[in-house]
């Protein structure tokens, strides 16, 4: 088989994070011509670190030729100290439990495939899809800014909170299901009176600062407010307010830390959610990425939009642009290699709701061979899937 299977293709990503680019990496070696639409007006950088872990993440990236730049920007992994209100320490959770293989932070590996695929196609920032209409030929686009255009194939890979999605499926709420928590991410400078990444917890609350993750990472229950945090999902100083409430009267640092979310940069608040949807693909347009399968904050959405980005292109290749048959394989391959997305939740890892979840958590962390076992399970859910031998387009190793 040709390396040009999809010569004359033309597709467009909607999503410039993680699964976005990294679809487009393949594409273009596959002969395609792509274009990235971004709602957001540049790349979004820092967020928090991400991992790979085990061999099919290995060897995804090694094909793409990125397991050693990704090594070189890596945050190394750094353990982290779970303390009382007197910052005391109650345990430590280890580098290797939430570092994976390799951790890098989510904006550096945005900026590596931005890198590795801004010459090869068209990306266009601060813009989104309104419509989608298909016809026998293409689909029909309309966008926010730029004039409607004409595409073989769509792809939503735009996150949880998908547009391509809410037009070619439906309203969001119709797939998104909201599990109880939200988390936020800051870089609210240096928190005075910490060493190293330490990590602070009351019932349904936590809040993490220092160390690779991110400055200031909140994690916390929202059962009964998640339509308000909802309503202000745009607009950054209402989030900050919001964020605030839900953290008032907390103990150690929390409250100096949360005063300067006004002044930090980076700031970013979002659900953690699962999305619940009977079909990846309708059409010419098809889901990648936490749109298709939700974000849960287990550890496991960049591997799987890594992966998934290869299976797309890959089934695609192997049809040689047949969608009709690539997506069916790829919804084969990926809806069994996701169920960790759609059944996960960390948010009660992260926040405990009750006393007793938060000393079973901790405990876990003391109770060695337990810890040895969640993470053998963890692993087995990242190679929970056999890569099918697709044709080797440009490029790849």
């Amino acid at each position: 088989m040709t390396n040009n299977d999809l010569t004359g293709t033309t597709v467009l990503i909607s999503g410039a994070g993680v699964a976005g680019p990294a679809l487009a990496w393949w594409l273009v070696r596959y002969g395609a011509t792509v274009t990235v639409v971004e709602r957001a007006p540049e790349l979004r950088t820092g967020g928090q670190a991400v991992d790979f872990k085990g061999a099919v993440h290995r060897a995804v990236l090694d094909r793409m030729g990125l397991y050693e730049e990704i090594e070189r920007r890596a945050t190394g992994g750094h353990d982290q100290t779970v303390i009382d209100a007197g910052g005391r320490a109650v345990t430590v959770i280890p580098g290797d439990f939430t570092g994976g293989d390799v951790e890098i932070r989510r904006g550096d590996l945005a900026a590596l495939l931005y890198e590795r695929t801004v010459e090869d196609c068209e990306y266009v920032f601060g813009d989104t899809v309104t419509s989608l209409t298909e016809t026998a030929d293409g689909v029909h686009i309309t966008f926010r800014t730029a004039a409607p255009r004409t595409f073989d194939l769509v792809v939503g890979a735009d996150g949880i909170h998908s547009a391509v999605r809410r037009v070619a499926f439906g309203p969001e709420a119709d797939y998104v299901r909201h599990l109880g928590f939200h988390y936020a991410l800051a870089d609210v400078g240096a928190v005075g009176g910490t060493n190293g990444a330490v990590m602070y917890n009351e019932r349904g609350r936590m809040c993490a600062v220092g160390g690779p993750k991110a400055p200031a990472f909140f994690v916390f229950a929202t059962t009964d407010t998640a339509a308000r945090f909802d309503a202000v999902r745009d607009d950054a100083p209402a989030q900050q307010r919001l964020l605030a409430e839900a953290y008032r009267g907390a103990g150690w640092r929390v409250g100096d830390i949360v005063d300067k979310l006004p002044g930090s940069t980076g700031f970013y608040l979002d659900s953690i959610s699962q999305v619940r949807i009977d079909r990846y693909s309708s059409g010419r347009i098809v889901l990648l990425g936490d749109s298709a399968w939700g974000n849960t904050l287990g550890g496991f959405g960049t591997g799987l939009a890594v992966v998934g980005a290869h299976v797309l292109a890959g089934e695609l290749a192997a049809a040689r642009g047949d969608h009709r048959v690539a997506f069916a394989e790829y919804e084969e391959v990926m809806r069994r290699y996701a169920k960790v997305a759609e059944k996960g939740n960390a948010g009660p890892f992260l926040a405990p709701r009750t006393r007793h979840g938060m000393w079973v958590r901790n405990a876990l962390f003391r109770f060695r061979p337990m810890l040895l076992l969640m993470m053998r399970m963890t692993d087995g859910y990242a190679t929970d899937v056999d890569l099918r031998d697709y044709p080797a387009p440009r490029g790849a190793a």
